[in-house]
């Protein structure tokens, strides 16, 4: 009898094991679809919240639309809505544009942040080309009323990221590049009195400007329009500002770094006789060579500065690390190379022209440049950047917005979880207790 049941006790055992193995494979696969669910749940919130926020745009009070174009930036941010761009993208334009037109300050800085996210999230092609095409004469009209650097400031980086996608041709990018110039030499008509530029201002426009010059060739430009440019930022680098001094100094780099200094100089008359068989003057290459002894010893100068009162440190060593990585470069042709770690890949410049652009895409996307980087097929291409295969959530990195939507514990995805974890309770309570039963029925 108590071999019988010892040998009962076994074969329960084996059983509970193997229901137990089995338990565990169907928990592993309802977790898998429960996670799956949730994750499609969360997208359709995303799109459910732009929808929402794009309505709000179409309502009176300015404040209810600055909330919405807040959360729109922040949807386009922390993702890529793609299917959001494909069924709305003309309609999420023109709103936007309407409040570049007539709204206030702080509107039209959100706005035109809101129309160079989605050129960036819809990438080059037809829908880029419509978003410049729309957009370049309200942005250009904004730029005149001058008023907060701020707004001026999120114009000008809208123009560029919208120019940087959607620009084809040399001439659409150079016109947005001539946009950008006229904010700080204005043509002024007469009885005008030119308004002079904040340390701001300056920064943004030789920012904004400096970016798009990334994308074209030297032979592209016209010399009659930048005569005189390369003198302008080297008068920059006298200014008491420190961040106008460094984006005029990586301006001046990238100049140099495309072979296109005569054509800035304003030397870039071709003697026609048969003497010099077309070359440059001999007085133009005197003057850019003078030019350009200047600009080193500028440079020089600078990448040795002595700290003044006030002068705040972490300031300082940015301003002479560039100027020391802009003269090495002026003397030797060693350009800085970079490293930015982005989801366990390393993404590399060895150029000025592609640290310009990484600095300017970063600063634009802020904390939604890790995701970008990662999702945006068109980012990938600019830099060269093969990301790190994804995992279940899309990222090897949740921003901020998907840690909310994930992790928090009124998220759907927990709450799902939950009522699974439950069922599963119950489910293993009620086995417990039908195999205690069985139990006492043998004795």
């Amino acid at each position: 009898m108590g071999k019988q049941r010892s040998s009962q006790r076994k074969n329960a055992a084996m059983l509970d094991s193997d229901d137990t193995d089995s338990v565990s494979s169907s928990s592993t696969i309802q977790s898998d679809l429960v996670m799956n669910v949730a994750i499609e749940d969360v997208l359709l919130e995303k799109e459910s919240v732009l929808d929402q926020s794009l309505d709000a745009l179409y309502e009176k009070r300015g404040s209810t639309r600055e909330k919405a174009l807040v959360d729109i930036i922040e949807a386009f941010s922390s993702s890529l809505p793609h299917e959001f761009v494909e069924k709305k993208f003309a309609t999420l334009l023109h709103q936007c544009l309407n409040s570049v037109k007539k709204g206030s300050a702080k509107e039209i800085a959100l706005a035109s942040h809101a129309i160079g996210l989605l050129a960036l999230t819809a990438g080059p092609g037809e829908k880029a080309q419509e978003i410049l095409e729309e957009s370049v004469t309200p942005i250009s009209e904004a730029l005149r009323s001058r008023s907060e650097a701020s707004k001026t400031a999120s114009l000008l980086e809208g123009l560029a990221v919208i120019a940087f996608v959607g620009g084809n041709e040399p001439e659409e990018t150079e016109k947005c590049m001539q946009i950008m110039w006229q904010v700080v030499h204005p043509k002024l008509g007469p009885n005008v009195v030119a308004t002079k530029p904040s340390p701001g201002i300056i920064t943004a426009v030789v920012s904004a400007w400096s970016f798009l010059l990334t994308t074209m060739e030297g032979w592209t430009l016209d010399p009659k329009i930048w005569q005189e440019s390369v003198s302008y930022f080297s008068t920059l680098l006298e200014k008491d500002d420190r961040s106008v001094r460094i984006v005029a100094g990586e301006a001046l780099a990238l100049i140099y770094e495309m072979g296109s200094l005569e054509k800035f100089c304003g030397s870039s008359k071709v003697v026609n006789d048969s003497s010099t068989n077309g070359d440059i003057s001999s007085r133009d290459v005197n003057h850019i060579h003078g030019f350009r002894a200047k600009v080193v010893n500028q440079v020089r100068d600078l990448s040795a500065e002595a700290g003044g009162k006030g002068s705040a440190k972490k300031d300082l060593n940015n301003q002479r690390n560039t100027f020391r990585d802009i003269l090495e470069f002026l003397e030797d042709g060693y350009a800085p190379e970079t490293s930015v770690k982005i989801g366990g890949e390393t993404l590399t410049t060895t150029m000025w022209s592609q640290l310009i652009q990484l600095n300017f895409i970063k600063r634009f996307l802020s904390g939604g440049f890790v995701k970008h980087m990662q999702e945006n097929g068109f980012l990938h291409e600019v830099f060269n950047f093969t990301p790190k295969k994804k995992n279940l959530l899309g990222a090897d990195r949740v921003s901020g917005t998907d840690k909310r939507m994930y992790r928090s514990p009124n998220s759907i995805l927990n709450k799902a979880r939950t009522q699974f974890l439950n069922k599963q309770r119950m489910m293993s309570q009620d086995r417990n207790a039908g195999h205690y039963a069985s139990g006492f029925g043998e004795d």
